[in-house]
């Protein structure tokens, strides 16, 4: 396992960084955000993308289900000038509802999107929450791309680095983990991945379900994020690359504005 994905103040760090160097430039030409700008993140685990935006004096709300990672956002933003603005919320998203939580201007959902069960349901839901003129910051990485099962998150140091690997058929991946030592727990969050795996074309046909409509897409060869993670200047896909069903082998992030 790389040792960010255990220490949680390094992560939101990185996340702070991610927002503030890249997934706030990618949203202004579509989105301007002011002081004035209310702004959620669901499924916001440490609120580390929500830093940036509270530094501007925005309101911000993150929801997440996991208790105790809420609990690990609060004590980082306990001394936080501006922690009055901040509203954190550790709950089911499904149970959450624009009555409790106001709507907003802007609401993310980076990296996110491949973990939920009933992903149409959950954009349906999302919507609930959003203004009029209003947009959504959506990012996921493909499930086809070499990292997309999230291996890397695997004690054994050659399954964490291993790319594709997540790509064998159900019983030989489960196999092969069982057989490189992996805990039965880390066995059980990887094959939840799976279960959840989202490709290019099932996100549009998601959204071909709902009221939202894409305004802007970009895909990329070397993940945004991967500046602040591992100093690797971003590259969108080439051309050559988009291609349907093909690009998803490739595509390590797909950054997405819809309204």
């Amino acid at each position: 396992m790389h040792a960010r994905h255990s220490n949680w103040e390094q992560c939101f760090r990185e996340r702070s960084l991610i927002t503030e160097k890249k997934i706030l430039p990618y949203i202004t030409p579509s989105f301007q955000v002011t002081s004035e700008t209310a702004v959620a993140e669901m499924g916001c685990g440490e609120a580390g993308n929500l830093r940036p935006f509270l530094e501007m004096g925005c309101k911000a709300t993150g929801i997440d289900i996991s208790g105790t990672r809420i609990e690990r956002a609060r004590k980082f933003y306990a001394d936080h000038p501006q922690k009055e603005k901040l509203i954190l919320i550790a709950a089911d998203v499904f149970s959450v509802f624009p009555e409790q939580t106001g709507k907003f201007d802007l609401i993310l959902i980076p990296d996110t999107l491949e973990h939920i069960q009933n992903q149409q349901e959950f954009l349906t839901h999302t919507i609930k929450f959003l203004r009029p003129g209003g947009k959504i910051f959506l990012s996921f990485p493909p499930w086809r791309m070499p990292f997309g099962g999230h291996q890397q998150m695997c004690e054994n140091k050659l399954l964490c680095k291993a790319p594709y690997f997540h790509l064998l058929p159900k019983h030989l991946y489960i196999g092969a983990l069982k057989l490189l030592g992996e805990k039965s727990y880390r066995i059980q969050e990887l094959m939840a991945i799976r279960d959840t795996r989202i490709s290019i074309q099932k996100f549009k046909f998601l959204l071909s379900g709902t009221q939202l409509k894409i305004e802007r897409e970009d895909f990329y060869l070397i993940n945004p994020a991967y500046k602040i993670k591992f100093n690797l200047n971003t590259r969108k896909l080439p051309r050559f690359l988009n291609i349907p069903h093909l690009r998803d082998f490739f595509t390590t992030a797909c950054y997405y504005i819809v309204s």
